[in-house]
């Protein structure tokens, strides 16, 4: 039987789209692009938390380096996440906002009653309202933002200690010492 290029066209097809494929999963979804950074942090007014009558907006992220963090009690990986963020909490490496997204109240607050709140303030985002303006895909998902309102680093999937040595804590440095050189 002799094969003919219209019989090999499916095999090579297939064999194409298995190589995009076999590429694609060798990407760390962790080191996803964002267009955000060096851009100001998204305006936004979300409820706190603990106190519902009161407003947090991007004015608490000026005059300091700031993790912003993405988490819902509903999220597993977050519950992975959240030993070290107490540890950071605890040795006051860095201001953190919590963005409680996509939840309750009722189930938020008890969610960091039980397991303790590294955040130094909770917003609480239930309509995706600033979710969407960060481009959040998932959580946790977490942001670092300089003394400015500027986002200079994203980093999605749970921070462990780490990464968090490894990877965030030269930025978290780098960006205070320019805050200190900021006359």
């Amino acid at each position: 039987m002799k094969m003919t290029w219209k019989g090999l066209l499916p095999l090579l097809i297939f064999s194409a789209m298995g190589i995009f494929l076999a590429i694609g999963l060798t990407k760390d979804p962790s080191k996803l692009p964002s267009q955000l950074i060096n851009e100001p942090f998204p305006e936004f007014s979300l409820p706190d938390l603990f106190d519902p009558e009161t407003q947090i907006d991007q004015t608490y992220l000026k005059g300091q380096v700031t993790l912003v963090n993405v988490f819902g009690s509903w999220c597993v990986a977050c519950d992975l996440e959240h030993p070290t963020l107490r540890r950071l909490a605890a040795a006051n490496e860095i201001t953190m906002l919590g963005i409680d997204w996509r939840d309750t109240m009722e189930k938020g607050r008890l969610w960091l009653e039980r397991g303790g709140n590294p955040y130094d303030r909770v917003a609480f985002d239930a309509d995706s309202i600033l979710a969407i303006s960060l481009g959040v895909t998932g959580a946790p998902e977490s942001f670092l933002v300089d003394h400015t309102g500027q986002i200079r680093f994203k980093y999605v999937g749970p921070i462990s200690d780490k990464i968090w040595r490894k990877e965030i804590k030269p930025i978290v440095l780098a960006l205070e010492q320019e805050m200190e050189a900021t006359p």
